[in-house]
């Protein structure tokens, strides 16, 4: 089996060494890009498995090269920022990355986001019936496809693992920390409000004309999978 590819991005020469020697101390594969433009450029000419990408960056900055990633692939992100603010998270996240990480960062901690995010996809689908049916959906877990109303939706990674975790247990209510818990792993530091943007994104994505609605709030609790229609 060939080592895993990662495409670090970060215009910081240091930041992208130490990366790189963590992530090849780990067996994996590793190229570099000093900044949006060249992230892309390496991005669409070689195969990836992930991308390490900064959020302040000359050119073009991380949530632009994200936002363009997210057009044609759901390859995992995980983005980096200085900043470490909420709005830099947020925005991230709106755009498609599946983690984050605030700068100062332990390297060590990096890897174990990455090794997270890479047991998750390469798990594939869970034990049991690889399809899922539901008034105007229908979910291939083996395939990652989501057909809403019978068209495409295109979803990240992380939000087909939120939404299939939901589908696959429809009516049960989980709170934030058990939705942080089975989608982002033990390892993840994140907090509750990441959840709910997560959320969020998904119900924005599944709102099409005709289909019914299929997250729940359950106040004061957390979320639920459930087929509601308007009328209801």
């Amino acid at each position: 089996m060939s080592p895993l590819r990662i495409l670090v991005v970060d215009d910081e020469d240091k930041i992208r060494q130490v990366i790189s020697i963590y992530l090849k101390n780990e067996g994996y594969m590793v190229g570099e890009a000093m900044d949006g433009e060249e992230a892309l450029k390496k991005y669409r000419s070689e195969p990836w498995d992930l991308i390490v990408l900064d959020v302040m960056m000359p050119k073009m900055d991380g949530i632009s090269v994200c936002r363009e990633i997210r057009k044609t692939s759901q390859i995992p992100i995980i983005m980096l920022t200085a900043k470490n603010e909420e709005v830099d998270r947020i925005l991230g996240l709106e755009f498609g990355a599946d983690d984050y990480m605030g700068k100062p960062f332990s390297p060590r901690e990096l890897v174990a986001r990455i090794k997270a995010v890479m047991r998750r996809m390469e798990a594939g689908s869970p034990a049991g019936e690889p399809v899922l049916n539901f008034p105007g959906m229908r979910m291939n877990l083996m395939t990652r496809e989501v057909l809403l109303m019978d068209k495409p939706v295109t979803l990240t990674p992380r939000e087909f693992e939120l939404l299939s975790l939901l589908a696959r247990n429809p009516g049960w209510s989980f709170t934030r920390e058990q939705l942080l818990e089975r989608v982002w792993g033990f390892d993840y530091y994140g907090d509750l409000r990441t959840v709910d943007t997560h959320i969020n994104r998904l119900r924005d994505k599944l709102k099409v004309p005709g289909a019914p609605s299929y997250i729940g709030t359950v106040w004061g609790v957390g979320y639920k999978f459930e087929v509601k229609h308007e009328a209801e």
